[in-house]
């Protein structure tokens, strides 16, 4: 029931992810959702995307985030998508499936896609916690490994820390304790990783680290910044080709070769962020996600589910704290 294009949109992917073999259980309103040949929980309850996240979750008891989360913690489901209301779909995560052994906070990891490499960087934490002490961070780069490497095929993952300056003096104080905790080697071979140190925001898109880690509050303004540069740029080159007749005629000839930058870049082939840090797979969507976003977050999921990440992160967790 979450989402800008809800719930007509979350039902089509999901429809197409049923096609690509994937089975789904959706929660919402009958007397909103449109009968479909998918099965339906029903629920009464819908978290606007103004509510205050954690009260909202425990009044709601009925929500359809909610109800899909518990569905994960109940075992009825495998994993959870949602396209709502961002704080709502953390909470119903946290508070319904709880977290993995001794993760401190959890963290939303979005991939970002890299010109001429198959494989993304991933960027966490991108928006689950505003403020975060050092140790987080550390957690959050086990877990950011333990996904790149699940995920992405990533054997032993780069991992970065997003800082001002590339030096190790460089940083606010967050980043300069984190600095020392990741710079300590035994739990970079405990996780089957290795720390690179400092890297800064033009790293995102390069080849320099796998994971680049931050504090969520930080982390956000990067997403949405790349977001509005990424859209502006579109808009901007599509007037340029439409700006006279002989643009017309060569963008003719280069729409074609900037197609699959265009692919790399639109949101509708990222599916969302997996919420690591949960004791269950939980992927959240954009709230502008159309059918074909939904559907690759469906698919995102049950890859994750396949992959055994909930195990892998467990272990990897405990080998971080022994």
């Amino acid at each position: 029931m979450g989402g800008d294009f809800a719930p007509d949109e979350i039902v089509r992917g999901a429809r197409q992810a049923e096609a690509e073999g994937v089975e789904v259980l959706l929660f919402g309103d009958p007397a909103q959702v449109a009968a479909t040949d998918l099965k339906l929980v029903p629920t009464t309850e819908v978290i606007a995307m103004h509510e205050d996240p954690g009260p909202a979750v425990r009044k709601k008891k009925d929500a359809s985030v909610a109800r899909a989360a518990q569905a994960v913690k109940n075992g009825q489901a495998s994993a959870m998508v949602s396209a709502g209301n961002t704080g709502a779909a953390m909470a119903s995560s946290v508070l319904r499936m709880g977290r993995l052994s001794k993760v401190a906070r959890p963290a939303i990891a979005i991939p970002f896609p890299i010109e001429g490499r198959e494989q993304p960087n991933l960027l966490l934490d991108c928006g689950a916690n505003a403020e975060c002490q050092p140790f987080w961070l550390l957690q959050f780069a086990c877990m950011g490994a333990v996904h790149v490497r699940d995920r992405f095929g990533v054997k032993t993952p780069k991992i970065g820390l997003l800082s001002i300056g590339e030096e190790a003096s460089k940083g606010s104080t967050l980043v300069k304790e984190a600095h020392a905790l990741m710079s300590e080697p035994g739990w970079q071979e405990r996780v089957d990783c290795s720390f690179i140190g400092n890297v800064e925001g033009r790293d995102l898109l390069e080849t320099t680290a796998d994971v680049i880690v931050t504090d969520g509050f930080t982390g956000n303004v990067m997403l949405k910044t790349a977001e509005g540069v990424a859209s502006k740029l579109v808009e901007a080159v599509m007037a340029a080709f439409d700006s006279s007749d002989e643009c017309r005629q060569a963008a003719d000839v280069l729409l074609p070769a900037l197609q699959p930058l265009y692919d790399a870049w639109n949101p509708d082939n990222t599916g969302g962020g997996a919420l690591l840090g949960v004791a269950g797979i939980s992927v959240i969507s954009h709230g502008s996600s159309n059918a074909a976003a939904i559907k690759t977050a469906i698919c995102m999921a049950q890859e994750l589910v396949e992959r055994q990440t909930i195990l892998h992160l467990e272990k990897a967790l405990a080998a971080l704290n022994s």
